[in-house]
């Protein structure tokens, strides 16, 4: 019993040292050129019946060293020295046999050649040697290779530490591969009780001995609890995201983990390891097919122009930076006063294989919107024809204690932009809004919605001013998605504010993509609102990222309802009562009516909220912002009283 322990724990320390450590490719080349090598000599053995006396040693090393020269030429074409040896299969086997294959026929064809010659040289080489030679260095390679890899998962198989039974979600090729992958993870015993295809040409059928079934045989209560299934694995290559959806939120319905294997580009050296099949995110969820945009209008206007982009350190704003980098702009003019983040994206483009080319293009600035000297001096210097406006405070329950700073930042930073984007004779001016300014219930929408009333209003000169309105991004700083990821590691509770409360939810890259677009096509003085598709009850966004964890709810992790923030509301709307839409030439782009105000009365009413400011009467502050925006009412605030007051009046 000693000795198997002492033995056990041998093997579990040589494995755990070379798992993540593989043979360089040059010693394979080597042992391979060694291979064609020796075995030449063998094979001439073999054809005299090792009646070494007719062995000519002087000749046979010379055929020797050039056959061996043609195969190591051969090997190189095809790189059959680049596969991971534990890892060898199918792919491995091939390539192995066609290089061996390749210089076979190389090697007949050229003796041909010579003895038609009459060159007593190649008439020295058997045509029986170089087939017996070919055998034995293909079967010489390939069985060391098959050595190597049962020798290491016989030990690794020695102590795997965890069983799970699983569904393999598609019976092609890929779900095939999947398949090997898993018998040679070295920690799990995995136990794959069925294939899941759709394909009802395969249904019925097995697959390396391994049924093949229906989604509506295998996802179902009673075979899950029959077979005892811990996992699904979707291996299907180019699923599309509603597909995948689908078959996820089915699996997390019958609490199964889930895991899907990877894009076949992303495999490493084009083999698949259990350790690249992946829990689904969030965020696959939430995605939806890609945007199809016709990249040649925004190219029009961003090509070879100098762009602005505050807040480009932001979420919105670094996804517009690398996005508007592909296109070209003679100069892109990164500012923000984060001076951390704005490093970071600077460290991030430089080092970016698909941005590196342009990162020259990119000029860094620390500044802050609401100092109007500095703005100006950048305008001076940089001369930007484009300018995003994606600065902003955005944090509803901070802005709700922080009126001041709100209507300092988000009014009057873009204020100042905008009347420096006039001055300068910039050609247009996008600025970046939020659902949150539609019948805004916090000072944070409503200060957006009057900054969009101010852009709008100056939009009668050279500037074009366009506005975006979107919801939440996935991944953004603060966002709910990475709030939960961080509660879950934490071991929760995972705390949503009401269960009842939705959002609408787009990814950045795909906002970004919108906002270039609906800049391309704005005129001026437009409102573009992006479809957001359909609200999601962040109630259950938890519940499915518990469950994408591998956890179960109430038993492993609690979510837990607080109560409203300051200044919250249940539904996000990206239009008001009063609004409503014309379409665009992009289905996923619209256009809104929105009220307009008279010029006289916006003039009138930022000159009292200047005044206002000055006095840093919060309550008086907000009642000015419910009077230029009529829809504003206040939830769950302390300002609820002044909507009260408007009521008795």
């Amino acid at each position: 019993m000693g000795l198997f322990s002492i033995n056990k724990t041998w093997a579990r320390d040589i494995v755990k040292k070379f798992t993540h450590r593989f043979v360089p490719s040059w010693y394979i080349f080597a042992f391979d050129v060694l291979v064609v090598f020796g075995s030449y000599f063998i094979a001439y053995a073999l054809r005299v019946n090792f009646n070494l006396a007719q062995l000519e040693v002087s000749n046979i090393s010379a055929h020797a060293v050039i056959i061996t020269y043609i195969y190591s030429i051969s090997f190189i074409v095809f790189r059959s020295y680049s596969g991971i040896i534990r890892h060898t299969g199918f792919t491995d086997t091939l390539k192995i046999l066609q290089a061996n294959g390749a210089a076979f026929v190389i090697i007949l064809l050229i003796s041909l050649g010579f003895r038609f010659t009459n060159s007593a040289f190649a008439k020295e080489i058997s045509f029986g040697v170089l087939a017996i030679h070919f055998l034995l260095a293909y079967f010489v390679m390939m069985g060391a290779r098959i050595v190597v890899k049962t020798t290491y998962h016989v030990i690794a198989g020695s102590y795997k530490r965890d069983n799970k039974t699983v569904l393999i979600y598609g019976a092609g090729a890929s779900g095939l591969l999947t398949l090997n992958a898993l018998f040679q993870d070295i920690y799990i015993s995995y136990n794959v009780a069925a294939f899941i295809d759709e394909n009802h040409g395969k249904i019925g059928k097995t697959l390396e001995r391994i049924n093949i079934l229906s989604p509506k045989q295998a996802l179902n209560p009673e075979y899950i609890r029959r077979f005892d299934v811990d996992q699904l694995i979707i291996s299907i290559q180019n699923i599309t995201k509603d597909k995948q959806r689908t078959i996820v939120e089915e699996a997390l319905e019958l609490n199964l983990e889930v895991k899907i294997v990877p894009a076949i580009d992303k495999w490493i050296n084009g083999q698949l390891s259990s350790e690249q099949i992946r829990k689904v995110n969030i965020e696959e969820l939430l995605q939806r097919e890609p945007i199809k945009m016709d990249s040649s209008n925004v190219s029009r206007y961003i090509y070879g122009k100098s762009v602005l982009i505050t807040g480009a350190a932001g979420s919105i704003g670094s996804g517009l930076v690398r996005q508007v980098l592909t296109y070209r702009p003679a100069k892109l003019i990164l500012l923000d006063q984060a001076e951390s983040a704005i490093y970071d994206l600077q460290t991030e483009i430089n080092n970016s294989d698909e941005l590196v080319s342009v990162s020259h293009l990119a000029e860094y600035i620390i500044a802050n919107v609401k100092d109007k000297f500095r703005i100006n001096q950048i305008f001076e210097r940089y001369k930007p024809d484009i300018v995003f406006h994606a600065a902003a405070y955005k944090h509803v329950p901070l802005m709700e204690n922080n009126p001041y700073e709100a209507l300092l930042v988000n009014v009057f930073g873009t204020r100042t932009l905008a009347d420096l984007a006039v001055k300068h004779r910039v050609e247009k001016f996008v600025m970046i809004s939020t659902d949150k300014a539609v019948n805004p219930t916090n000072v944070m929408g409503a200060s957006k919605r009057i900054a969009e009333i101010y852009t709008q209003s100056l939009n009668d000169g050279i500037t074009q001013f366009i506005t975006t309105r979107f919801g939440n991004v996935l991944g953004s700083n603060g966002s709910v998605v990475p709030l939960f990821r961080k509660q879950i590691e934490n071991g929760g509770p995972v705390t949503v504010t009401h269960k009842e409360i939705t959002r609408f939810f787009m990814t950045i890259p795909e906002a970004c993509s919108l906002v270039l677009e609906a800049g391309a096509m704005g005129k001026g003085g437009e409102i573009f609102v992006f479809d957001m598709g359909h609200p999601v009850k962040i109630y259950d966004l938890a519940r499915k990222m518990i469950k994408l964890s591998g956890l179960e709810i109430d038993k492993d992790i609690e979510i837990k309802e607080i109560g409203l923030r300051s200044g919250e509301k249940l539904y996000e709307e990206l239009l008001n009562n009063q609004e409503n839409t014309l379409p665009t030439y992009h289905p996923k782009i619209l256009k809104a009516k929105v009220r307009t105000y008279k010029k006289e009365f916006i003039e009138t009413s930022f000159d009292d909220l200047a005044h206002l400011i000055i006095d840093a009467n919060v309550f008086e502050l907000v009642a000015k912002m419910k009077q230029i925006v009529p829809e504003y009412v206040s939830n769950n605030s302390i300002y609820d009283v002044l909507d009260k007051q408007r009521v008795s009046k």
